[in-house]
């Protein structure tokens, strides 16, 4: 493996949480917040384009293939310039959330329940993948399968940072652990140079905005991903609030971020 890439690799690797906490976890970690997504969908929807759409809108008209799709922040605000619109997500709940949104938008689509690259699907004129791409330790085929399905463009979009590294004070504080500060996105965009990519670069800032309706769904989801009882909530929101956590636009820590890059590259073949 080249250099960069097993560096990526190895970085996502390093965010295992110890087994003897995760052991003691008395629910799930891996915290899927659908309300986040949905709200985020909304938003983006009713939004002037980010670079990200904008990068979607220079490739169309034509379809779209939106790889962890989520309620549809990266794809459906594209919609005026979308044909049809194939969604994949590994959670049939937000599958449910991204064909709601996109019967009300009255666009042609299609959901596909499953993990990518896993699943069979028709390539599409753009590929849009929006922070999904930390969670691909193996990044070569997952890559390699964006470009594969794409006529005209690849369009990526991830934090500038891992995401959870938001969590890291945290885990500090309850645990007594340090964990990781990688990978970035300059490393993606390393590891996706040594694939023969080269793909052009736009970073950017979101504005801060509620991604829970209230601060108790914040505390509720951060105490599930630090692996923490009930009984500790009250321990968590005066750990939060330490950090400097506004409770009137609560954030999804461990979520995209507010500091955001925009990867993509044409593709030229026929496919």
């Amino acid at each position: 493996m080249a250099d960069a890439l097993r560096r990526w690799s190895e970085q996502l690797a390093d965010w295992a949480i110890p087994e003897h906490i995760l052991a003691a976890a008395p629910e799930s970690p891996w915290v899927v917040p659908k309300q986040v997504f949905a709200r985020r969908a909304d938003r983006q929807i009713a939004a002037p384009a980010t670079p990200t759409h904008q990068a979607v809108l220079d490739a169309l008209p034509g379809t779209v293939l939106d790889v962890g799709a989520g309620a549809g922040a990266a794809s459906l605000p594209c919609a005026r310039s979308i044909t049809r619109v194939t969604a994949v997500d590994t959670s049939a709940g937000l599958l449910a959330e991204f064909r709601r949104r996109a019967e009300a938008l009255s666009l042609p689509h299609h959901t596909v329940e499953g993990r990518w690259p896993d699943v069979d699907v028709e390539p599409a004129d753009v590929v849009v993948c929006a922070h999904v791409i930390y969670n691909a330790p193996d990044l070569a085929p997952f890559a390699d399968a964006l470009t594969a399905h794409a006529r005209r463009k690849v369009v990526v979009e991830l934090a500038e940072a891992h995401p959870l590294t938001t969590l890291n004070p945290l885990w500090r504080h309850f645990h007594g652990i340090e964990r990781p500060d990688g990978p970035t996105a300059d490393d993606a965009v390393a590891a996706l140079r040594e694939l023969g990519l080269e793909p052009a670069v736009v970073r950017w800032h979101k504005p801060a905005r509620p991604e829970y309706a209230r601060f108790d769904e914040l505390v509720d989801v951060t105490r599930r991903r630090l692996c923490l009882p009930v009984d500790r909530a009250g321990e968590v929101a005066e750990a939060l609030r330490g950090l400097g956590v506004d409770e009137r636009t609560p954030p999804d820590l461990g979520s995209s971020g507010r500091d955001v890059v925009t990867l993509s590259w044409p593709v030229s073949r026929s496919v």
